[in-house]
């Protein structure tokens, strides 16, 4: 669903409470008379189970819009090996291809990627623009923060992660 220049994607699992608790009201609302009394209150409650994930995605897929053109901006380009404790804080580009993908039914993906001097655990707090796979080579724009907010190992808070198409050169025969 698009809301203005806001592409919004609803996880699976709001869809799945929603159709949950659908079901729920319709057999109860068979079953029971008083149920079916306080329909005008429980429909609008089973709306905002869908509602509200819809407007909390829009609202950091919007945020996370408008902050890709500034760290686009003010971000290095870095290999993965250099980024250490000192780069946190810091807006950073990388370039590497995705290894493993966790967490994109919840539409809080996290990324495993690597280049050829490490990997690094790529985490973003809402839904990519993109379907990024497992080998598919991207671009990342993020700030370097630790794991476990003051502790842990540094990891790149995602603003933006994009496909990106590496041209190769054909061996010759």
């Amino acid at each position: 669903m698009k809301i203005g220049n806001v592409d919004v994607k609803v996880s699976i699992l709001a869809v799945a409470v929603f159709v949950i608790f659908t079901i729920f009201l319709l057999v109860a609302s068979v079953f029971s008379p008083e149920v079916r009394s306080q329909l005008i209150w429980l429909i609008p409650c089973l709306l905002m189970l869908l509602l509200i994930p819809t407007a909390l995605n829009y609202m950091s897929r919007k945020e996370y819009a408008d902050l890709t053109p500034l760290y686009a901006a003010q971000a290095k380009t870095v290999r993965i090996k250099l980024i250490n404790e000192g780069m946190v804080g810091k807006p950073v580009r990388i370039e590497g291809v995705v290894e493993k993908v966790h967490y994109q039914f919840l539409n809080r993906p996290q990324y495993l990627v690597a280049d050829r001097s490490g990997a690094i655990s790529v985490k973003m707090f809402t839904s990519a623009d993109e379907d990024v796979k497992v080998n598919d080579i991207v671009e990342v724009l993020g700030q370097v923060i630790h794991r476990y907010i003051v502790t842990g190992d540094p990891v790149i808070n995602c603003v933006s992660i994009k496909k990106i198409k590496k041209t190769q050169q054909s061996e010759k025969s």
